[in-house]
């Protein structure tokens, strides 16, 4: 449910300049997720190690119907069915380094999609809760982690909007959807001191990037850049009209 941002004007801008070859059959995959992470998300001042290792490890490719292949490690978000696409790898890369995550975190995210998202936190926290609201993409996702052996992920269908009560409280939330309000069920189901990322502002226009640091009763809120993230669905859209 992920998606790009005013990123993408220097995104297309770099594209340009370094042209990113169709992926064939006998592609050196490993390379390619490489030069992913150095071209797409290094040189764009992601600077965490572990988030770098993490794009490095996760197969993308896995995650993208299988007629997109060819533009897994591309610089662009890509469609995955039901509306919905695969964020652009940089657009990963930042919110989960936002996160400051170091290890031992449990981390809620909010829009599953195609799983990518989950995986590369998977890599850099203990346990990751994903929701998605729509069957058709929690079924696909649910399988592909799976079959990739994704063991510190719990997959749910439902509405993320009121989180995973069961479960908090979270060390850190991630929505991937956009979204013009905090939903006061997640910011309650953040432990203190913990983060949340968020598009925030108009689910049908441009949003920002936000992170919200819970501070006891208050909240400190930092915008990050301008993104452009498909709207949040099922209540945040009843509240959103």
């Amino acid at each position: 449910m992920k998606r790009f941002g005013f990123a993408l004007l220097s995104t297309l801008m770099i594209s340009a300049l370094f042209p990113y070859p169709a992926l064939g059959d006998s592609m050196d995959i490993e390379a390619f997720r490489n030069r992913m992470v150095d071209q797409q998300i290094r040189k764009r001042g992601v600077e965490d190690t572990r988030v770098m290792n993490a794009m490095s490890q996760v197969p993308r490719h896995r995650f993208v119907p299988k007629g997109r292949v060819s533009e897994a490690y591309a610089d662009h978000p890509l469609p995955i069915g039901e509306g919905q696409t695969i964020s652009q790898p940089y657009i990963v890369a930042l919110m989960t380094e936002r996160l400051k995550l170091t290890g031992g975190e449990r981390v809620l995210e909010i829009g599953t999609g195609s799983g990518y998202q989950a995986a590369i936190l998977a890599e850099v926290a203990k346990e990751v809760f994903t929701m998605e609201i729509k069957k058709g993409l929690h079924e696909r996702s649910t399988e592909t982690l799976k079959s990739l052996k994704f063991n510190n992920i719990r997959t749910r269908h439902g509405d993320g909007y009121f989180g995973w009560e069961e479960f908090a409280p979270f060390d850190a939330i991630m929505i991937t959807a956009a979204v013009n309000h905090i939903p006061p069920p997640l910011l309650k189901q953040l432990k203190n001191g913990g983060r949340l990322i968020l598009p925030l502002g108009n689910p049908f226009h441009f949003q920002h990037l936000t992170l919200v640091t819970k501070k006891g009763e208050d909240y400190n809120v930092k915008q990050i850049t301008g993104v452009l993230f498909v709207p949040m669905t099922g209540h945040a859209m009843d509240r959103s009209q």
